[in-house]
């Protein structure tokens, strides 16, 4: 059986953000499914979503800060480091951000609920600075109860 559905995530800057609760909150589905796999894919090419640690927010933060390292916005003296910033400097790093992270995450789903393992959450990775609304569509597929 076969489920989708369009929800989008709060309006937000760049960060990395917890947003387990918000999708269980959008997808009460889930409950209805015995075994399946929930697929999410966010409709953006300058945002992610991840897997990863749901308990200490510092992680957030680190994980914000190394990919600010490693796809900075400018060179060392300020100076313009990509050609595509049609959007402002933060434009070309947030699709290269996106492309490490990627655009979707599947978790299975056991018995009604999603199969996360005890530190794991669903992150949603914002890489521009101005805030955006995102699109996520969630796909189901499984079998009910």
């Amino acid at each position: 059986m076969w489920f989708q559905k369009q929800f989008s995530l709060p309006t937000r800057a760049r960060g990395s953000y917890l947003i387990t609760d918000q999708v269980l909150k959008e997808l009460p589905e889930i409950r209805q499914y015995k075994v399946g796999l929930l697929n999410l894919f966010v409709q953006h090419t300058s945002c992610a979503l991840s897997l990863n640690e749901n308990w200490d927010s510092d992680v957030r933060l680190d994980m914000s800060d190394t990919l600010d390292r490693i796809v900075p916005e400018a060179g060392p003296n300020g100076e313009a480091l990509y050609r595509h910033d049609a959007e402002g400097p933060d434009d070309f790093p947030a699709h290269v951000k996106s492309a490490l992270i990627g655009a979707s995450v599947t978790i299975p789903i056991k018995d009604g609920k999603l199969a996360l393992g005890t530190w794991q959450g669903i992150w949603a990775l914002e890489f521009r600075t101005a805030k955006h609304t995102r699109k996520v569509v969630a796909t189901i597929q499984g079998e009910k109860a």
